[in-house]
C-alpha cells in the first residue's frame, strides 16, 4: 500500500549528518612538556585517526622542556619529525616530514627545536629558508651560529657548522664575476657535502610551489635529489592549498616506487578526479603514517560575517556608464585586453565598499576595538604614472580605474604611428622561438572600424595583486594588435582614439579615487593610520586642505623597516587603524598580544579578498595568533555586484581545498562563510553551459529565468544575448552565426560579466546560480553528490563495533594495513527517553500519536514535537528521530493524539520487536525478502554498516573501481563515528552490495603483500646464509694458509687442503714458497685480502709443497 511505502521511505533515510568541525587537541602518545598556552584544535577527521607509536628518544635538555620554552605540542612535532627521519624510502632517500600547523601555533619554535635536536645529536649543519635567530634564542640555543648566504661571497664554503640561511630566491642566484659562472645552489651543495645528513627546513614551503614551472621550485627539488640523506622538513600552514602544489614534497613517499602512484602526475590525476574526498584521505593517511601533523589555534571566540554592501543609485549610474563605454571600446579592440577590463571593474568593486567600510570601522572604534583592513592592490603604479606626466607634482587624488582604461587606449590602440614608434614603456615579451605567432585576419570596414577575427583571448586570471606591479605587468599576456593601414584610414583611427580618450576623461570625473589613499584620508590621514604595504609613496591631504604626493621613506629606512615601525605604532596604541597589503602580510603579527599596550579586540576587515588561499590565510593569520587577549572578528565585505562574487568564489575554492588537504576536512579553513560563493567546480561549468545554450535558444531549460526582470522573460533573453556579446562571451562567426567563445570557463564568465550594467549582471548571475543550485539538488536526489565527510548517526551513542578484519597494504617503505569494520547502530528510542522528552512539551499538538489504521495487530506509535515553522519533529521507537519533519495536517490525517499511558505498551512492543526484525515482519507477520533468503533491514532498529579504515590512500583506487563498477558512482562516502566504547573512526563507508567484492579485492592485495614479504624474507635469509658461508670459508682459509706458511709442520695438511674446494687453484709457480713470503704473495696478487680466495693452491701444488 502507498502509506506503507511512505512510512518505509521515512524510516530508511541514512543516518548521516555534519557535527562540529573541530576537536580540542592534546598529544595522544607524547607525554613530555608543558601544555600550550592557548587552546589548540585539530579537525574532527584528523583527530579520529591516531598517530604512530613513539620510538624516538629526544636529546633536548630537561631544562628546556621543563621551563616550557617548547610546549608539549611543539615537542610532539619535533619527536615525530625526528622519528620519520630514521626511515629510508624505497628510492634510498631519507623520508621527510610535513608540519602543517596553522598560524600562531609556533612553527618557528618547533623548527628551531628540530635544528637543536639534530645539533645535539652531532649533526652540526642545517639549511633553512627563513631567518631563525630569534626562535633559536627563544629556546636558549643561541650558541648555534646562523650564517646568511647573501652575506657570503660566491664560491666561499669556509663557514663550518651552524645554520645556513638562504631565501628561496637565493637558491637561484648566480654570479658571472671574473668570467666564472658560480651558482648559489652549487655553493650550498659544496657546503653540505654529498653525504650530508643534517636538516633542511623548507619553511613557508608554499613559496616553492609549482615546482615544475618555476626556477625556484626546480631548485628545491634539485636540492632534495642531490642530498638524498638530508633530513627534510616542510613547514607551512598553506603548503598544500591545491594538490598540484605538493609536487615539491618528494620526500613524503606518497608517490614513486612502492606506492600506488607511479609518479606525481598519477597521484595528482587520482586526487583531482576523486574530488575533495580524496584530499581528506591524503591528510589522514599522512598522519597515520607519521609524516604529518596539523593543528591550529582554536577559533572559539573568533566571529565571521559576510557584509553584503548595497550600491547607491549614483554609483550604479557611474558603473552603467563605464560598462557602456567598455562595450563601445570592445567594438574597436575586439577581444584583446581583457585583463585591463577586469582590473578596471575590480577597482570599481572595491571603491563601492569604501564608504560602508569606514562607517563600520568608526562604529567598532567607538566600541573600544581597533581595525585591521586587508587589501591587495595599492594603485601605486597609476599614481606614479600621473606623477611622471606632471613632472613630479600632484595636487589631487588619482583614480586608479581611469588610469587602467587610459593606459589601455594610449598604449594599445591599433595605429600605424604606434607600430613604428614602440616606446620603451611598451616593451613586449618576445614570442618563444619555434612557435609562429598567430596572425589575426582583419578588415577595415567603410566606417573605419577594425574588425579582427582572432580566436585568441587572454583573460588574465591573476589580478594586479602585487602591490608594486606596474600596469603593464598583466597586459603582457595580451595579444597586441597592430594593423597596417592605408594612410586615408590613419587619420580616422587617430580621431577615434582621441574620441575614446575624451570619453574616458569625461567618465574619469565621476570615477572613484584610489581606494588606499581615500581610506587613509577618511580615517584622518597618515597620523591616524599604520600603513603596511609595499608602496614607496602616497597622496595625502595636509591639515590646510592641500593635496600633495609624499614619500613614505623615513630617515633612509627601507620599506620593510618602515612597515615594522608602523606595526610598532599600531601595537603600541599610537594608531588604532592598520592597513595591510600582500607585501606586509608575511611575518607581521598584529594580534591583541598580552605583551603589548594595544590590547583592544582586532576587527579584521577584508576589503578585497586575495585571489589565492595561501595569501588569504597568511593575512588572516596576522590577527589570530598565540598569546592573545581576545580573538579577532573577521568581516568580509562583498558588494552586491554579482561579478564581484567571483573574487570570493576563487578564495572559497582555495580555502575549501586548503582546509581539506592541510587539515583533513574541507570545512576547516577559516573562511567558512564564503563556501556558498564557490562556483569553480563541475556544477559551475555545467550551469554555465546550460545558461549560455538557453540564452542562445539552443535548448529548453528546466530552470526559468529570474522573476521580475523589466520587460519579462523575452526581454531578459534578448538583453542577456546582447550583454554577452558586449562582454565578448558570445561572438559572431560567419558560418555558425552567434556562438559561445571557446574556452569560456567559469573564471572567464565571472570576470567578464563585471562589464555588464548593474541590474543586468545581477539578473544574469541569479540565473546562473539558480541553475547551479538545481544541478546540485538533482545530484543529491540521485545520490551522486560528494557531501564531504559525514558523521554516522550524529547524536547517537549506541554505536558498536561488531567485527573487524585486517588486510595488509603496499607501502613506502613499510607496508600499511586497512581494517574492514562491521558497525552496528542502535537507532531506536526507549520508552523512558521518549516519555522524558514529552514532559518538556507544552504545545497543544505536541505529544504521542497512534495511527488510525492497525499494522498487523498494533497501531504505529510516534512522538511529535513542535519544530521550525508549522512542521513537527517526529520520533519513533524503532528509528529514533525521523529525518523528515511532518506537517500537522499530515499527522492529523493519519494519526490520532493519545495520552502517554495509552501509547506506552505499543511503544515498548515496537521497540523490542524491531531490534532485529524488519517493518514488514512487524506489520504483516512475515517478510517476502526474508522468506526468499534475502536480507531486509527496513525499519529495523539495529542498522549495520561496513567501514574501511586505516591506510586508505593505498587502496583508494581499487575500492573506488569496485564501487563504481557495482553502483555506477565513483563517489566514496567518507564517514566519521564514535563508538559506545569512545573509539573514534574515520573511513570509507562501503555500500552493502559492494562488501563481498571489496573483501575479495583486499584479500588479493593482502596475499600479494604477504607473498612479496615472504620473497623478501627468503632473499634476506639466503643473503645472510651466503654471507655466513663466505665468512666461515674466509676464516678457514686464513687459518689454513697461516698454518701452511708457518714454521711448524701440520699433520694431514694435504688432506685438509685437498678437501677444501675453494683452495683448488694452480699455484705451481709458487711451489717453493719460503716462510715469511705470504705477505709478498698477497701484495703481488693485488693488495686486497679478498683476492686471497682467487689465489689458492691446487692439490698437486700442495702435495709438491
Amino acid at each position: 500500500p502507498p502509506e506503507e511505502e511512505e512510512d518505509a521511505e521515512e524510516e530508511e533515510t541514512e543516518e548521516l549528518g555534519h557535527v562540529d568541525t573541530y576537536a580540542e587537541y592534546k598529544p595522544s602518545k607524547s607525554t613530555i612538556g608543558i601544555s600550550h598556552p592557548d587552546i589548540v584544535v585539530e579537525t574532527n577527521t584528523l583527530s579520529s585517526v591516531p598517530p604512530p607509536d613513539i620510538t624516538y628518544t629526544l636529546s633536548i635538555p630537561e631544562s628546556t622542556i621543563n621551563s616550557g620554552l617548547l610546549s608539549a605540542l611543539q615537542l610532539e612535532a619535533i619527536i615525530y619529525a625526528c622519528q620519520q627521519h630514521e626511515v629510508i624510502l624505497q628510492n634510498n632517500q631519507r623520508a621527510g616530514f610535513l608540519i602543517g600547523d596553522g598560524a600562531g601555533v609556533g612553527k618557528g619554535r618547533t623548527v628551531a627545536g628540530i635544528i637543536l635536536e639534530n645539533y645535539l645529536k652531532g649533526r652540526k649543519k642545517a639549511l633553512m629558508h627563513k631567518p631563525t635567530e630569534r626562535d633559536l634564542k627563544d629556546i636558549e640555543a643561541s650558541n648555534i651560529p646562523v650564517h646568511a648566504l647573501n652575506k657570503i661571497k660566491y664560491g666561499d664554503t669556509a663557514t663550518s657548522e651552524g645554520v645556513l640561511f638562504a631565501t628561496y630566491s637565493a637558491l637561484i642566484g648566480e654570479s658571472q664575476a671574473g668570467g666564472q659562472r658560480r651558482t648559489r645552489i652549487k655553493q650550498i651543495l659544496d657546503w653540505c657535502k654529498p653525504d650530508f645528513d643534517g636538516v633542511i627546513i623548507f619553511d613557508e614551503c608554499h613559496k616553492a610551489k609549482n615546482a615544475t614551472s618555476t626556477k625556484m621550485g626546480k631548485a628545491v627539488l634539485d636540492l632534495q635529489n642531490k642530498l638524498p640523506r638530508a633530513r627534510v622538513v616542510y613547514a607551512s600552514a598553506t603548503g598544500a592549498s591545491e594538490p598540484k602544489n605538493m609536487i615539491y614534497m618528494s620526500r613524503l613517499g606518497i608517490w614513486g616506487e612502492g606506492t600506488p602512484f607511479r609518479a606525481f602526475d598519477d597521484f595528482l590525476h587520482t586526487i583531482e578526479k576523486r574530488g575533495v574526498g580524496a584530499m581528506e584521505i591524503v591528510a589522514m593517511d599522512m598522519k597515520v603514517s607519521g609524516m604529518y601533523i596539523a593543528r591550529q589555534l582554536s577559533f572559539s571566540g573568533v566571529s565571521f560575517r559576510v557584509e553584503e554592501i548595497g550600491l547607491d543609485s549614483d554609483f550604479k549610474l557611474v558603473y552603467n556608464k563605464a560598462a557602456k563605454l567598455w562595450a563601445e571600446a570592445l567594438q574597436v579592440f575586439m577581444r584583446a585586453f581583457w585583463s585591463s577590463h577586469q582590473r578596471f571593474f575590480k577597482y570599481l568593486c572595491i571603491a563601492a565598499k569604501v564608504r560602508r567600510l569606514v562607517e563600520l570601522a568608526q562604529k567598532e572604534l567607538a566600541a573600544g576595538k581597533c581595525i585591521v583592513v586587508g587589501l591587495q592592490s595599492t594603485g601605486e603604479s597609476r599614481t606614479r604614472e600621473v606623477l611622471d606626466e606632471n613632472d613630479g607634482h600632484l595636487d589631487r587624488f588619482v583614480s586608479a580605474a581611469e588610469g587602467v582604461f587610459q593606459s589601455l587606449v594610449t598604449k594599445h590602440f591599433p595605429s600605424e604611428k604606434q607600430r613604428r614608434e614602440k616606446g620603451p614603456g611598451n616593451k613586449r615579451k618576445r614570442k618563444p622561438k619555434g612557435r609562429q605567432p598567430k596572425v589575426p585576419k582583419h578588415t577595415v570596414d567603410s566606417g573605419g572600424v577594425i574588425n579582427i577575427t582572432d580566436d585568441s583571448s587572454s583573460d588574465s586570471e591573476g589580478m594586479d595583486t602585487d602591490s608594486n606591479s606596474s600596469p603593464d605587468s598583466l597586459l603582457d599576456n595580451d595579444d597586441v594588435i597592430f594593423v597596417n593601414h592605408t594612410s586615408c584610414h590613419t587619420a580616422r583611427i587617430e580621431e577615434m582614439k582621441q574620441g575614446l580618450l575624451n570619453k574616458i576623461s569625461e567618465l574619469g570625473k565621476v570615477l572613484p579615487l584610489n581606494t588606499l589613499d581615500e581610506l587613509i584620508d577618511k580615517f584622518g590621514g597618515p597620523d591616524k593610520v599604520s600603513e603596511m604595504t609595499g608602496r614607496k609613496g602616497r597622496v595625502v591631504r595636509r591639515p590646510d586642505g592641500i593635496v600633495r604626493y609624499e614619500s613614505r621613506a623615513e630617515q633612509g629606512l627601507t620599506i620593510d623597516h618602515i612597515n615594522l615601525k608602523e606595526k610598532d605604532r599600531f601595537m603600541g596604541g599610537e594608531k588604532l587603524v592598520a592597513i595591510i597589503s600582500e607585501a606586509a602580510s608575511s611575518g607581521i603579527s598584529l594580534q591583541a598580544d598580552k605583551r603589548v599596550k594595544n590590547q583592544r579586540r582586532r576587527v579584521h576587515m577584508t576589503l578585497e579578498l586575495p585571489w589565492s588561499a595561501d595569501r588569504a590565510i597568511q593575512q588572516f593569520g596576522r590577527t589570530h595568533r598565540s598569546n592573545q587577549v581576545t580573538a579577532p572578528e573577521y568581516i568580509f565585505l562583498i558588494s552586491e555586484l554579482a561579478g564581484e562574487r567571483r573574487f570570493a568564489s576563487i578564495v572559497a575554492k582555495r580555502l575549501e581545498s586548503l582546509g581539506a588537504l592541510t587539515h583533513g576536512d574541507r570545512r576547516a579553513t577559516e573562511s567558512r562563510d564564503l563556501s556558498k560563493y564557490n562556483f569553480e567546480n563541475k556544477y559551475g561549468t555545467k550551469a554555465l553551459d546550460k545558461i549560455t545554450k538557453a540564452i542562445l535558444g539552443h535548448i529548453e531549460n528546466k530552470v526559468p529565468p529570474p522573476k521580475g526582470y523589466p520587460g519579462g522573460d523575452a526581454m531578459f533573453f534578448r538583453d542577456m544575448k546582447l550583454g554577452m556579446m558586449d562582454v565578448g562571451i558570445f561572438c559572431r562567426e560567419s558560418r555558425f552565426g552567434l556562438s559561445t567563445e571557446k574556452d569560456c570557463s567559469i573564471t572567464k564568465f565571472l570576470n567578464r560579466i563585471l562589464g555588464l550594467e548593474v541590474h543586468k549582471q545581477n539578473y544574469l548571475f541569479q540565473y546562473f546560480t539558480d541553475n547551479f543550485d538545481y544541478l546540485i539538488e538533482k545530484d543529491k536526489k540521485e545520490g551522486k553528490y560528494d557531501m564531504g565527510i559525514l558523521d554516522l548517526a550524529p547524536g547517537n551513542d549506541e554505536i558498536y563495533e561488531e567485527k573487524q578484519e585486517s588486510f595488509l597494504t603496499v607501502g613506502n617503505p613499510q607496508d600499511g594495513q586497512v581494517v574492514l569494520y562491521k558497525i552496528s547502530v542502535d537507532r531506536g528510542m526507549t520508552w523512558d527517553e521518549a516519555f522524558e522528552r514529552s514532559l518538556k512539551n507544552s504545545g497543544p499538538d505536541e505529544g504521542f500519536y497512534l495511527s488510525q489504521k492497525l499494522r498487523g495487530n498494533h497501531p504505529c506509535v510516534l512522538l511529535a514535537e513542535q519544530g521550525r515553522g508549522k512542521n513537527f519533529i517526529v520520533y519513533k521507537p524503532n528509528i529514533g528521530k525521523q529525518t523528515h519533519p511532518e506537517s500537522l495536517e499530515n499527522l492529523r490525517q493519519r494519526y490520532r493524539k493519545v495520552m502517554p499511558e495509552e501509547a506506552r505498551d505499543h511503544w515498548e512492543n515496537q521497540f523490542t520487536f524491531s531490534f532485529k526484525k524488519c517493518s514488514h515482519a512487524n506489520w504483516n507477520g512475515k517478510c517476502k525478502k526474508i522468506e526468499e533468503g534475502q536480507e531486509c533491514l527496513q525499519g529495523m532498529r539495529l542498522r549495520q554498516y561496513h567501514m574501511l579504515c586505516g591506510a586508505l590512500l593505498r587502496v583508494w583506487k581499487r575500492v573506488s573501481d569496485v564501487v563504481s563498477d557495482i553502483t555506477s558512482s565513483s563517489i566514496l562516502q567518507i564517514v566519521r563515528l564514535r563508538t559506545k566504547q569512545h573509539n573514534k573512526q574515520v573511513g570509507i563507508k562501503i555500500p552493502e552490495n559492494c562488501v563481498a567484492r571489496v573483501r575479495e579485492e583486499l584479500l588479493l592485495m593482502d596475499e600479494e603483500v604477504k607473498r612479496r614479504r615472504k620473497e623478501k624474507e627468503q632473499k634476506a635469509v639466503e643473503q645472510r646464509l651466503n654471507e655466513e658461508r663466505m665468512r666461515k670459508m674466509e676464516q678457514e682459509n686464513k687459518h689454513l694458509l697461516a698454518n701452511l706458511f708457518s714454521q711448524k709442520p701440520m699433520h694431514n695438511q694435504s688432506l685438509a687442503l685437498g678437501q677444501n674446494p675453494i683452495l683448488k687453484l694452480n699455484l705451481s709457480q709458487n711451489a717453493r714458497i719460503q716462510p715469511g713470503s705470504f705477505s709478498q704473495l698477497v701484495e703481488k696478487r693485488g693488495r686486497k685480502s679478498s683476492l686471497l680466495l682467487q689465489t689458492v693452491p691446487s692439490d698437486e701444488s700442495i702435495n709438491a709443497v
